[in-house]
């Protein structure tokens, strides 16, 4: 059996800000915001949310004008590279350029043609802005949707070559290239048939993915599959919440496959009939506590004597509750029985000492 995941593609490399996507730069996580941009102190704050939940880039919606130029000063509040998402009118992905925007995103099937696409790279060349061609199964060009039924795979990549095909003839390579469904399967399979005509970096995801159970499943089947196959730069959990939740699950993906790592790795056990305390507000009370840690220590909190000493002792923290109690253990080693009332306490306490001792608090 071969190794997985397998060795990712190579592929071109283009800096969005000073965050590398693509060549042998580690898999980059991106989310968007869903306040309203020209609500500066509002995006400003989800923004910083965001980038310290470890996104790497975020993306704003620019609707109109009132948003491109509110673009400039909310960049200029927040550490982390800003992406302009631009559909209909070009000349917002030109104002947004002279913001300040580190990239842009822009559907070159709805932006206004050849002559539109043309006078955005003629803005973006200088500054050497990437520009991401997002083709969406939803918003595709009415001859392709018409010779191929429906959106699939093989519309999706016919739409993203003619456009690679327009910004290769304006001799503009700093363009990275999604292909968004709804559907798993046709995204997998877009994303595959794309890897094999381009070096250009992909951008992963699953478009209008839906809540937070659906989308995550969806999204860490498609993205997860893909990733797992070496294919893939960068990606976007799309979920309908709380956008840092996208960026949670985003880590949960590349930890699962062993890309990135970041923020303690929770083993819990789902509870049975022979758990004796309250677990499940044990589990949150300690995941919020220690949100955040950067580091990626094992904590282990289990809810019975059957998996739970044996999980606890391989974990580097852990806990295995009894009857009204727990065990609290280090390494393999019992530290001491502890109340059920201050087990979460003391378990936060020996994580974030754990942390300490290897001076392993920082970003992976």
């Amino acid at each position: 059996m071969s190794d997985m995941p397998a060795k990712r593609k190579p592929t071109s490399k283009i800096w969005i800000g000073n965050v590398p996507i693509g060549g042998d730069a580690p898999v980059a996580v991106q989310s968007m915001t869903n306040t309203d941009t020209r609500d500066v102190p509002s995006t400003v704050e989800q923004v910083r949310r965001l980038e310290a939940a470890g996104c790497d880039i975020v993306r704003l919606a620019v609707p109109d004008e009132p948003a491109a130029e509110a673009f400039a000063d909310i960049g200029r509040q927040v550490g982390v590279p800003l992406i302009a998402d631009i559909h209909f009118d070009h000349r917002l992905a030109i104002r947004t350029l002279e913001n300040g925007a580190d990239g842009l995103r822009i559907n070159p099937g709805n932006i206004g043609g050849p002559k539109a696409v043309a006078e955005v790279v003629e803005a973006a060349r200088p500054r050497n802005v990437p520009i991401r061609i997002g083709v969406n199964s939803g918003s595709l060009q009415k001859e392709i949707l018409e010779r191929h039924g429906r959106p699939t795979p093989e519309a999706l990549v016919e739409s993203a070559m003619a456009h690679v095909a327009l910004f290769e003839d304006l001799a503009y390579r700093k363009i990275k290239i999604s292909l968004k469904s709804s559907d798993v399967m046709d995204t997998i399979t877009a994303y595959r048939l794309l890897s094999e005509r381009v070096d250009y970096p992909l951008h992963l995801g699953v478009t209008e993915a839906g809540t937070l159970i659906a989308g995550t499943v969806k999204s860490a089947m498609a993205i997860g599959f893909l990733l797992a196959g070496g294919i893939g730069d960068t990606f976007r959990v799309s979920l309908t919440r709380d956008p840092v939740e996208e960026v949670r699950v985003a880590y949960e993906i590349l930890r699962a496959l062993g890309l990135r790592r970041r923020g303690p790795e929770i083993i819990s056990c789902p509870t049975c009939g022979r758990c004796e305390i309250d677990l499940f507000s044990l589990v949150d009370k300690v995941e919020q506590a220690l949100s955040d840690v950067t580091a990626s220590p094992k904590v282990a909190i289990m809810g019975c004597v059957v998996n739970g000493p044996g999980e606890a002792r391989e974990a580097d923290v852990g806990v295995a509750g009894g009857r009204k109690q727990g065990i609290l253990f280090k390494r393999g080693r019992v530290l001491k029985k502890v109340p059920e009332r201050e087990l979460a306490d003391a378990l936060i306490a020996e994580v974030r000492k754990f942390v300490e001792e290897k001076g392993a608090n920082n970003k992976t």
